[in-house]
């Protein structure tokens, strides 16, 4: 779809300067016996250069093509009318065209999941002014492994955490057999009363879809809506709700490492190199392993209470892991930057994410989108 919609972008541009050619004598046209006056045969030439501009900017992913693109269509259907007889089978064209702007340019309105993120990200936004800092004696309860991961990151001597943002953009699918499809996210985290507010955008075959998983007071749920208007899956419930439970303290574990420090996480020693962890918010009670290597980095996250649910009606349990690797700093923090969701299947484990961490802040006070 998106190699077709390239083409046919650029063919029907190409074609449009066939006029601008015919105005100015350029060059012998016979395809088009109308006379074309120099004025419309700039706005031949306008129509191609918006096409051509339509196809580089849709090629880039840049979401405003369709803008071009329908002032392109809008010229050239009015050059069509106007030279019906030469020109009458650009309408076809037009017609196919229209179909991804339309698409395309609803995904682009201010409602839906978009507006819906931005307003409970804000009203959630609060950040005390001088909060205090981690200390050495807030770690001292904590497992070896994971007093070392704090002081690896950098927490200590920074402010206790209250929120913080996460921009990333990586690759997903949703089964084995299937194609990976690029995407960006943006979420907003808040740990005293914790929630977890995440908007992604991605698209299949050139038709563009958007997902917002929301967890508040523990409810947790999942939607995905096609060209912002057609809903795909919804997922709710009680196993929702445990299973973003864990993708919650995943969340802490490899964004904010800080709030490792909340003396409600019970932690257990299994070696030198590896803790269990049980996380518990609004009775949802969740158990994961973590994995740490020498030099105090956390490479790995399993944990067997979460569930996949490609439709939000039928849900099935397996062991889900996000190894993580490639530390570097972010802000106040030194963390992973690339790291990957698998499914730990009967018939083997598989990666159905990609994820590229982008930008993380902490105690944001305002709110931002950011693609």
């Amino acid at each position: 779809m998106r190699t077709f919609v390239l083409l046919i972008l650029s063919f029907h541009g190409i074609i449009h300067l066939l006029g601008f050619v015919k105005a100015f004598n350029l060059t012998k046209v016979e395809q088009l016996k109308s006379h074309i006056s120099k004025r419309d045969g700039l706005l031949w030439l306008i129509a191609t250069i918006l096409f051509l501009a339509a196809a580089i900017l849709y090629s880039q992913d840049f979401y405003l093509w369709w803008l071009v693109c329908a002032a392109g269509i809008a010229i050239s259907q009015f050059l069509i009318f106007k030279y019906w007889r030469d020109a009458k089978f650009g309408t076809l064209v037009n017609l196919i065209l229209i179909i991804p702007v339309i698409v395309t340019a609803a995904n682009s309105l201010p409602v839906g999941f978009k507006a819906e993120f931005k307003s409970e990200a804000v009203k959630r936004i609060s950040v005390e002014e001088h909060a205090p800092v981690v200390s050495y004696s807030d770690i001292e309860h904590l497992p070896p492994p994971v007093k070392k991961y704090l002081i690896y990151t950098g927490v200590v001597g920074k402010p206790i955490v209250s929120n913080f943002k996460v921009v990333a953009e990586g690759e997903i699918k949703t089964d084995p057999n299937s194609r990976f499809l690029k995407y960006t996210s943006v979420q907003y985290n808040f740990i005293d009363d914790p929630a977890r507010i995440y908007f992604i955008r991605s698209s299949l075959y050139g038709i563009p879809f958007e997902g917002l998983h929301t967890y508040i007071d523990s409810n947790a749920i999942m939607r995905i809506k096609l060209a912002s208007f057609f809903k795909v899956a919804e997922a709710k419930g009680d196993i929702m709700n445990k299973s973003e439970t864990v993708t919650m303290f995943n969340d802490l574990c490899l964004f904010a490492p800080a709030a490792l420090i909340n003396k409600k996480i019970e932690w257990f020693i299994i070696d030198s190199l590896t803790v269990d962890a049980v996380f518990e918010n609004a009775g949802n009670k969740v158990k994961a392993r973590l994995y740490f290597n020498e030099k105090g980095e956390l490479i790995n996250f399993e944990s067997d209470d979460r569930y996949e649910s490609m439709d939000g009606k039928t849900y099935r349990n397996y062991r889900w892991s996000t190894p993580v690797k490639d530390y570097r700093n972010f802000g106040d923090a030194r963390l992973a930057s690339y790291g990957e969701a698998r499914w730990h299947k009967p018939e083997g484990k598989y990666v159905y994410a990609k994820v590229y961490i982008k930008k993380v802040d902490y105690n944001v006070n305002s709110f931002s989108y950011e693609k």
